[in-house]
């Protein structure tokens, strides 16, 4: 078979053959690479997922560490008010409870006419108890009735987690 210059037999023409081999030695295509784009970017979000999750997560359990951190200072700044005023310790304990919540803990401290509240609590939610976070907060007032301090005027505690009495803290 005799060749011209320039022209090629059909077999030999790139464009005649329609197997596997030429399909693999062509450039790819738009659609070929769309197809690979979508392969890539779930791998990649496969691969996120997790990262992001935790990352939610953790920022979730600080934002509840942060509202309970608000909760046990304002029940003792209320609780302070409260044994300052000279409400016994079932009172003091019913205001710091409604404030702090259930689960918080209060110990009272009295040093002559200086009364030091001091509440605790652990952050609620999945990863506060998995990770033991305790907060705490403390307020201190003096006594506005007249022997409250000196007398130890707390009794002899009113209630669970509650505990009245000198130099404890």
């Amino acid at each position: 078979m005799a060749r011209l210059a320039g022209v090629l037999p059909a077999r030999e023409h790139p464009e005649a053959e329609t197997g596997s081999r030429a399909c693999s030695d062509r450039e790819p295509g738009p659609a070929d690479k769309a197809a690979n784009a979508r392969g890539t970017v779930t791998a990649e979000f496969a691969v996120t997922l997790p990262a992001v999750m935790a990352l939610l997560a953790m920022l979730l359990a600080g934002a509840a560490a942060g509202m309970t951190q608000l909760r046990i200072e304002e029940g003792a700044r209320a609780g302070a008010r409260a044994m300052a005023r000279g409400d016994g310790p079932a009172a003091v304990e019913r205001t710091v409870r409604t404030l702090a919540g259930a689960s918080a803990t209060a110990s009272i401290a009295t040093d002559g006419e200086w009364l030091t509240i001091t509440v605790a609590d652990r952050v609620p939610g999945p990863l506060g108890s998995s990770i033991p976070w305790t907060l705490t907060a403390r307020a201190s007032t003096r006594s506005e009735t007249a022997g409250i301090g000196a007398a130890g005027g707390g009794g002899g505690g009113g209630g669970a987690g509650l505990a009245a009495g000198k130099g404890l803290k």
